[in-house]
């Protein structure tokens, strides 16, 4: 079958820091989201809303996938540049996925939306589902997520235990801590006693690790993130840094082909996906990776974050 002019819907595969190569799938246009997280590494949302419909041609979709299976990843993740569960023909793209391969198929979404008996139905198929929860009160939900006005906050947590309820494929949660916000004793049991109720079968803990939205979004250090995961039990783990991933030969050629634009002059996460032709969540994976090395830093302007040589 011959190839399509553009993949632009599909990504990577890119280091996973949770799912090891993970080919990214984009359903939605940058930042359109239904939350507005302060931490966010993609910027401002610019259309928040609820609106669930058809974004991208689900053909296009389909056939971007087919095109990038010899790529072997490790999982078919529907993320990439705004919330994946705002696409009204979720669940016909699962199954086409899980009709056309093996590969595990993983949904990173923010969990604004589980609330919709219709959206989690459409989600079943999928192998692996991993919404968030950053915030125990409402008080923190709107200050950290700040989401769409029609989502309060035990509506959301309502969702994510329904969901629980219904779903019998592997559930994982991520907790996005944020020093002094809801890293704090009082907040992160508040966290905790809420996945009491939810039952995930894992807690991933997190907390930033590249430029955020707001520049008061600050990372918890490892040994806090430790103390915080013995909070939360033997389900409990601080994600790993897979660095490891990053030596494959591919990903290094193209880390020196970001590196190389910076030295040039200073770039921005989306001067880097345009003059590179790539996704801008494949183009953050290799910054973050650079400025792992010691390569690059981010500095803040006033017309956002830009990426220079050390």
């Amino acid at each position: 079958m011959p190839e399509s002019k553009s993949t632009r819907h599909v990504f990577g595969p890119v280091p996973s820091r949770r799912l090891g190569r993970s080919l990214g799938v984009d359903l939605v246009p940058l930042k359109t989201c239904s939350f507005d997280c302060i931490y966010c590494q993609l910027g401002r949302t610019t259309c928040k809303t609820i609106e669930i419909r058809e974004y991208v041609p689900l053909d296009e979709v389909i056939q971007n996938v087919r095109e990038k299976l010899s790529t072997s990843p490790d999982y078919i993740t529907l993320s990439g540049s705004g919330e994946p569960m705002l696409y009204s023909r979720l669940g016909e793209i699962i199954e086409a996925i899980k009709n056309m391969t093996s590969i595990p198929v993983a949904i990173l979404t923010n969990g604004s939306l589980l609330w919709m008996p219709q959206m989690r139905r459409a989600i079943m198929g999928a192998d692996l589902v991993v919404p968030s929860l950053d915030a125990g009160n409402e008080k923190q939900f709107q200050y950290i997520n700040r989401p769409h006005e029609n989502i309060s906050f035990d509506r959301f947590v309502e969702g994510l235990i329904s969901f629980r309820n219904e779903y019998s494929g592997s559930y994982w949660l991520e907790v996005f801590f944020l020093e002094g916000l809801n890293s704090t004793e009082f907040e992160a049991n508040d966290i905790m006693e809420i996945t009491k109720r939810i039952e995930p079968d894992l807690i991933q803990l997190n907390t930033v690790a590249r430029p955020p939205t707001e520049d008061y979004a600050k990372g918890v250090s490892r040994e806090d993130m430790l103390r915080l995961a013995a909070l939360f039990g033997d389900k409990a783990e601080v994600i790993a840094d897979f660095s490891h991933v990053h030596d494959q030969p591919l990903f290094k050629a193209a880390s020196r082909d970001v590196a190389e634009m910076i030295a040039r002059r200073p770039c921005s996460i989306n001067d880097i996906a345009e003059g590179l032709g790539i996704h801008v969540n494949e183009a953050i994976k290799h910054v973050e990776e650079l400025i792992r090395r010691g390569e690059i830093s981010a500095v803040n302007t006033e017309k956002g974050i830009y990426y220079r040589t050390v």
